[in-house]
């Protein structure tokens, strides 16, 4: 504490003195500064400095320097948001302290997240294609009031590239392409893209194609990590085979495919009409935290556990209106359908029955978005939105020697139904140059249905529903005392109402362990208050700091349970405790996030980024305060940048700090093969630091040529929470070309 109010009356007097600095509005920094627009704070494009909440974006110049392999590697490359991976095909952000079914997902102003996003990883962020993606802006904090439930860690706001309209009488052309390698996991990835643009018309086709084989770890770090021996299939026995390089993490290759077709036409100067299509689909992908989880004698537990192809689909039209009016001065009606489709399969060791589960949600949502310029100091955003989600569960079990199939429970009830229906404003005052004023408010009603079946299990009652509704609001302040300063609070709330897999899951969360529904869970409730600021000295030097506090209420958590009195049931053929989904814990956590860039000459820079949070979780099982489980320990990064108009050369370290057996959540205690093992043989997560290079050159308008390499070091680590250890030295090689 004495650190951040010591750090805090630093940076007080730094922008004291930048207040009386004089600028010129050329310099890159300041223009940056002052010019940035973001989308996700009001759903309209508004300028960043008008904005009470930290927001980061990750603009395409970045995203293509960096060659992410999927959108949850772009997301990291901000070093603003924490990446947690179970396996290679998968990524789930963690903002602030909150995670999976906490954190919202957009696409161009569509929510991602559905009826069966989770409490345990969510994967979904990698149906994204990250080389479409034109920008990405997170939101910190709660979101609520322009997005709804499960905005409150952040919203995580992708916005793809659109087609581009001719400004003479022959059509505009454009063409990109690019091929990449990496070496870590012998990475292969495609895209192509082609653009046809009239004066009212504009066309846009893009694709790509990602094959990677297993992944290969660092060679120096916690021998824990290290994947010694597997399973494989012989003669229709388990049998498990001595790995010949034990820093190969077999069985996580996995390939992808994307596609994207948008068409925009504007026959007025105020009407422009657009409809874009997305696909994604994967190939199986193991989950290798699960492959390598031992029973009590140290044997490997299962004989196979994959995702069957993740795909995702999604059609969406929207309208844009620009003229002023007597209630508006710009409207945007957007229309979606989403098609969503997973599946899990497992196999224990030595057994020949695969249990097989498959879901398929199918989401539509309608948003209407309006502005309107009241006066010269008042604006006001308002409008409606409405989704329905219809989840689809089905399930059997196989065996793989005689294919004779044979009934298992769903994950979920088939068929259930979840809606949302809401309406919003917001105000923005600012009556000078000096203050800006955002005050918002939404109300959204939210209501759930979903039927048992009681073949498989005797449930107490015939149905779970909830018919909830929420008031939210918020209050920024900015303030500006110069140019070249920004001040600002924010009090804000957010809430999560329980979804289907709150509602009527029925799953193994682990071996032993069984979570029943509930139909009782009420939504739960965040309150934030968040602070920050951000100064630019002498057109040089950029400093942005914030800090927050978030407090959930009425949380919901895993407990013990009964289901009709019994304290544990058979599930799968092994007896398991009974846990259940309740309204009964209380989480809050508070950090810090700070960064600075100095342009030291014309061609270099100097840029530093780090997150510190803490945060406790109270468990009702023990009635007692433990670290939650997505709060990850202080993450940073320091870039060292070189540029030229042909080059840019970035050396940089990416670190994360050691999170101890005494402060790791109780949860990860339990997944102990996760972690390496102290002194006195617990698990705990090490702190780790990586240095990397990165350069690419451009010899001129139509070609580009990038190499990297990361993890100089070959470092052996893995990130907080993961289930599967980060790339070793990795060598990374993509040619790009454009028309």
């Amino acid at each position: 504490m004495r650190s951040i109010l010591l750090l805090c009356f630093v940076m007080f007097s730094l922008c004291l003195y930048a207040q009386d600095e004089q600028y010129n509005e050329t310099d890159s920094i300041e223009t940056s500064f002052l010019s940035e627009v973001t989308v996700s704070a009001n759903r309209w494009e508004q300028n960043i400095a008008d904005v009470p909440n930290k927001v980061t974006t990750i603009k395409q110049s970045l995203i293509s320097f960096e060659n992410p392999q999927t959108a949850a590697d772009l997301l990291g490359i901000s070093n603003n948001v924490f990446v947690q991976k179970s396996q290679l095909g998968g990524g789930s952000p963690m903002i602030r302290g909150f995670a999976t079914n906490r954190v919202l997902l957009v696409v161009d102003g569509v929510r991602m997240n559905n009826a069966i996003f989770r409490s345990g990883n969510v994967q979904n962020v990698i149906s994204l294609d990250a080389n479409t993606i034109e920008e990405a802006e997170v939101l910190f904090g709660p979101g609520a009031v322009m997005y709804g439930s499960d905005a409150i860690g952040g919203v995580m706001d992708f916005h793809t590239i659109n087609p581009i309209y001719s400004i003479q009488e022959k059509p505009l052309v454009t063409t990109d392409a690019m091929l990449r390698y990496s070496s870590a996991n012998n990475e292969r990835t495609g895209h192509a893209r082609i653009g046809v643009g009239f004066n009212k018309v504009a066309f846009l086709s893009s694709v790509t194609r990602s094959l990677y084989d297993d992944l290969r770890m660092g060679s120096n770090g916690p021998e824990e990590y290290t994947r010694p021996d597997y399973v494989v299939r012989e003669d229709g026995n388990d049998v498990v085979k001595i790995n010949s390089d034990k820093n190969i993490q077999r069985f996580t290759g996995y390939d992808q495919w994307n596609f994207m077709q948008k068409v925009q036409y504007k026959p007025t100067e105020s009407l422009e009409t657009s409809y874009a299509y997305h696909y994604s689909k994967t190939s199986d992908y193991p989950r290798y935290d699960r492959l390598i989880l031992r029973d009590d004698n140290g044997q490997l537990d299962n004989g196979a556990w994959y995702y069957g192809p993740q795909r995702w689909e999604m059609h969406q039209l929207q309208f844009n209106y620009s003229y002023p009016l007597s209630f508006a001065d710009q409207m945007k009606l957007n229309i979606a359908y989403q098609d969503f489709q997973e599946s899990r399969h497992n196999r224990g060791f030595g057994s020949s029955t695969r249990t097989n589960r498959f879901e398929n949600v199918k989401a539509f949502s309608v948003n209407l978005d309006v502005d309107k310029k009241l006066n010269e100091a008042t604006t006001l955003y308002y409008g409606g939105e409405y989704i329905t989600n219809n989840v689809y569960s089905t399930a059997n079990r196989l065996n793989i020697s005689s294919g004779a199939l044979s009934d298992v429970s769903t994950r979920y009830p088939n068929d259930s139904d979840w809606r949302s229906g809401a309406v919003y404003m917001s105000l923005r005052y600012k009556p000078n140059t000096l203050w800006t004023t955002n005050v918002s408010a939404r109300l959204t009603h939210i209501s759930a249905y979903a039927a048992f079946d009681k073949s498989m299990f005797d449930f107490p009652f015939d149905y779970a529903e909830i018919d909830k509704t929420a008031v939210n609001a918020s209050l920024g302040l900015v303030y500006h005392p110069s140019y070249a300063v920004k001040w600002y609070a924010n009090l804000s709330t957010g809430f999560r109402a329980p979804n289907i897999d709150d509602l009527g899951k029925v799953f193994d969360s682990e071996p032993g362990n069984v979570v029943v529904p509930n139909p009782e869970l009420n939504p739960e409730y965040a309150y934030s208050a968040e602070t920050g600021f951000a100064t630019i000295i002498r057109g040089a030097l950029k400093f942005d700091m914030s800090v927050y506090y978030t407090l959930l209420d009425n949380a919901i958590a895993r407990a013990p349970s009964t289901f009709n009195g019994n304290d544990s049931i058979m599930y799968d053929g092994e007896r398991s405790r009974v846990l259940a989904l309740q309204n009964i814990s209380e989480i809050w956590v508070a950090g810090m996030q700070a960064g600075f860039e100095i342009d030291i000459t014309p061609s270099i820079g100097l840029r530093t980024t780090a997150s510190f949070q803490e945060g406790e979780e109270r468990d009702a099982e023990l009635s007692q305060y433990y670290r939650p489980t997505h709060v990850p320990p202080f993450f940073g990064s320091t870039h060292l940048t070189y540029k030229t108009k042909r080059l840019k050369v970035d050396i940089y370290s990416n670190y994360n700090g050691k999170v101890a057996y005494s402060n790791l959540p109780l949860s990860e205690r339990g997944d102990a093969h996760l972690y390496a093992a102290d002194k006195n043989g617990d698990p705990y997560a090490p702190s780790w630091l990586t240095v990397n290079i990165k350069s690419s050159f451009r010899f001129n308008r139509h070609l580009t040529l990038d190499a990297g390499i990361e993890n100089l070091t070959d470092k052996r680590y893995r990130p907080y929470s993961s289930g599967i250890s980060a790339a070793g030295r990795n060598f990374i090689f993509a040619i790009r070309a454009a028309l």
